[in-house]
């Protein structure tokens, strides 16, 4: 489905595919068998479609009048288990039945028999009918002609969508402009963000998340619709996207995070933060060393000394409620170890810290080596293991902490100290074992001192 985004003046949704949900319409309606007399030891979760201790075959007679007929046996061979018995495809399927103050015979939970068989019935259907459909979803798909690469060439609110001659109709244009924007879709909405020509473009994977939509709901990937009542997709937590699961995996790194979903500064991956913002550093991090440097760095004990607790948390609900606008100014907080304190937070609180995991083990060997000359070579190849975001705000930070040691003499700081403070801070590793951790302390120290007193040479 070719689409030219740019040929004509008003905006028009791309078109969504419509034979999936046609699918799921004809798919077989669920017919609970109910038991007619009474059965005992029922468990209290399940209603008259239980029906005690009774064989395979039984079940299966049972069912053989109705497609989409069901019923729960307990099992003759292993009592105190459950199995949902199903028609579709004029044969019985039998599924173990599991409750744990959910239905599930699979990943999806259920409130209700009643939804778990619904769900069922559609999946195998649509599975069924469409199995070569679906395993093709993902060749040639509307993402490729209106993803973010390519309407992020011009702003895209007022552009024309055309139909593909051969796809069915899509939704009609919206009469108005007015809310436009409100009312597309993630994808469409990444079209309409317009970068500045100094902004980084950090590449940043999706944060997809398994998810329930309310009503109808249509890939945007592949423009199919999204089957199911519930987990029928999975959706980016940072910028909304939704597709299917299948559809994820092959879905480009190229998330563009909207501060409507990433809610808070602190304790948020420092990509996904900088790509909301579209800043090249966390605004934390920038406002932080600029006001710390303003004040002058002559303070005795700089990023030794702690500030007083309660206000460093009082910053960081600041930066959290209103980002750039936080007043950390020497009104709000006259103590400079306040604000020396909420940038060290900020480092911790990282769920992914600055120097990675992924890129911990390669920096520790590099503290291992005893010839300076060395491990500057391999620091500067460790380096390349950081995302591109974490490698600018290491070198920001470590240019500014290069220029408090040039006022050592006043604040008792050298690379060495602040080596000590900064270390646990920029980088540990999860999983390491108590003693393990504790020795790589002092390679942590080397690792931070190494880049502070070369940081002009390694960035």
């Amino acid at each position: 489905m070719a689409l030219n985004v740019f040929d004509h003046d008003e905006y028009r949704p791309p078109v969504w595919k419509s034979y999936l949900y046609q699918l799921q319409q004809e798919a077989p309606h669920p017919r609970r068998l109910t038991c007619t007399c009474e059965v005992d030891n029922r468990p209290k979760y399940y209603g008259r479609e239980y029906h005690g201790m009774i064989s395979r075959e039984d079940a299966d007679q049972l069912l053989s009048q109705a497609e989409g007929s069901y019923l729960i046996r307990e099992s003759q061979r292993q009592p105190g288990t459950y199995t949902l018995a199903l028609r579709f495809g004029n044969q019985t399927r039998n599924f173990r039945l599991y409750h744990d103050g959910k239905h599930f015979v699979g990943e999806k939970r259920f409130e209700s028999i009643h939804d778990l068989v619904t769900d069922g019935l559609i999946t195998l259907y649509i599975e069924t009918k469409a199995a070569e459909y679906i395993a093709k979803m993902t060749i040639n798909p509307i993402y490729e002609h209106v993803g973010y690469t390519t309407l992020n060439q011009e702003p895209a609110l007022k552009k024309h969508l055309p139909q593909s001659p051969d796809a069915p109709d899509g939704p009609p244009p919206p009469k108005d402009d007015h809310h436009a924007e409100e009312r597309l879709t993630a994808l469409v909405r990444r079209a309409t963000l317009r970068e500045s020509d100094l902004a980084p473009k950090y590449e940043k994977v999706h944060n997809f998340k398994v998810h329930t939509f309310r009503g109808p709901h249509w890939c945007e990937y592949c423009a199919n619709f999204m089957w199911g009542l519930i987990a029928q997709g999975v959706k980016c937590a940072d910028c909304g996207l939704n597709v299917h699961k299948q559809c994820s995996k092959v879905v480009p790194n190229d998330c563009q995070p909207d501060l409507r979903h990433v809610k808070k500064v602190y304790s948020c991956d420092l990509t996904t933060l900088v790509k909301a913002h579209n800043t090249k550093r966390p605004m934390v991090v920038d406002m932080c060393i600029q006001e710390i440097e303003a004040r002058g760095l002559q303070s005795e004990g700089l990023y030794r000394i702690s500030g007083f607790s309660e206000l460093i948390e009082d910053v960081k609900l600041a930066f959290d409620r209103d980002g750039e606008k936080a007043d950390i100014s020497s009104h709000a907080y006259e103590d400079l170890n306040i604000i020396a304190g909420a940038l060290k937070l900020y480092f911790r609180e990282l769920p992914i810290p600055l120097i990675t995991y992924d890129a911990y083990p390669r920096f520790i060997e590099t503290g291992k080596i005893a010839d300076a000359e060395k491990r500057l070579e391999s620091l500067h190849e460790a380096l390349k293991l950081l995302p591109p975001a974490h490698c600018e705000t290491l070198r920001y930070l470590m240019a500014h902490l290069k220029r408090v040691t040039e006022y050592e003499k006043e604040n008792l700081m050298s690379s060495e100290n602040l080596g000590i403070v900064f270390g646990p801070t920029l980088m540990r590793a999860p999983g390491l074992d108590a003693m393990t951790a504790l020795n790589d302390i002092r390679y942590q120290r080397l690792v931070v001192e190494t880049l502070i007193k070369n940081e002009d040479v390694l960035f």
